[in-house]
């Protein structure tokens, strides 16, 4: 009895074991499958207006994409400074190529930096879609981001209390427009301290939307397929 009870359980782990690998499988082999058309930004009938802007001049705008511009670098990208006609400072942010997440994040990026009006949530210029070259151009912030000051010793006295609480107050004003007040209910799902930016007064900004989830309508809730976010 206990041999036969011992096989009876080692047959339902295996079965379920099996199910799993080729559920995995399954998901694997559409996403692949799945054309990674940045285009097809109309799954929530939203009329994208942003103006785009050529590969040659975000190239002579961030000086070939030189270290020196270099200003960040995150999962799917590196961050530049470019300095566009009549001195014009902006961030350019260039897109891992050849990548399903990277194609998926321009798309978040473009449909939620785009609709989403907030002076706590940093603002999306311009756009560029050059053969595998995938960028966006957004607003640039004197102070950059938030972990350069909660992380140096020599600009960690910048962050007083009185300012602690001023960022503090910043992205609970965005957090609550992003889960309430705006017109998609979003959730970010990668609030951490290098995706807040600060302008010249310290003013924080909610950045980087690229893995995160839109609610429709009325919709209480949503599963995920995988695990999101900074490990």
């Amino acid at each position: 009895m206990a041999g036969l009870l011992i096989l009876t359980c080692a047959s339902f782990v295996w079965a379920y074991k099996l199910r799993g690998e080729r559920r995995i499988s399954n998901i694997q082999n559409n996403a692949m499958r799945q054309p990674l058309d940045i285009f097809t930004l109309n799954e929530l009938e939203i009329n994208i207006e942003l103006p785009s802007v050529s590969f040659e001049e975000i190239s002579t705008a961030t000086n070939n994409f030189s270290n020196n511009n270099m200003i960040g670098r995150g999962g799917f990208g590196v961050v530049y400074k470019g300095i566009f006609g009549g001195g014009k400072e902006a961030a350019v942010k260039r897109l891992s190529k050849i990548s399903r997440e990277a194609a998926d994040e321009f798309k978040n990026e473009v449909i939620l930096v785009t609709k989403l009006k907030h002076k706590n949530l940093v603002r999306l210029l311009a756009y560029c879609a050059h053969e595998d070259e995938k960028l966006l151009v957004y607003e640039y912030l004197h102070n950059k981001i938030l972990d350069t000051f909660l992380f140096d010793t020599t600009r960690r006295s910048i962050l007083d209390w009185p300012t602690r609480f001023k960022v503090i107050k910043g992205l609970a004003r965005g957090l609550l427009y992003l889960h309430e007040d705006s017109r998609l209910t979003i959730i970010h799902r990668d609030i951490k301290a290098s995706n807040v930016l600060l302008d010249a007064k310290m003013n924080p900004k909610i950045s980087d939307f690229g893995i995160a989830k839109i609610f429709e309508g009325n919709e209480p809730q949503a599963k995920t397929t995988h695990i999101v976010g900074t490990l």
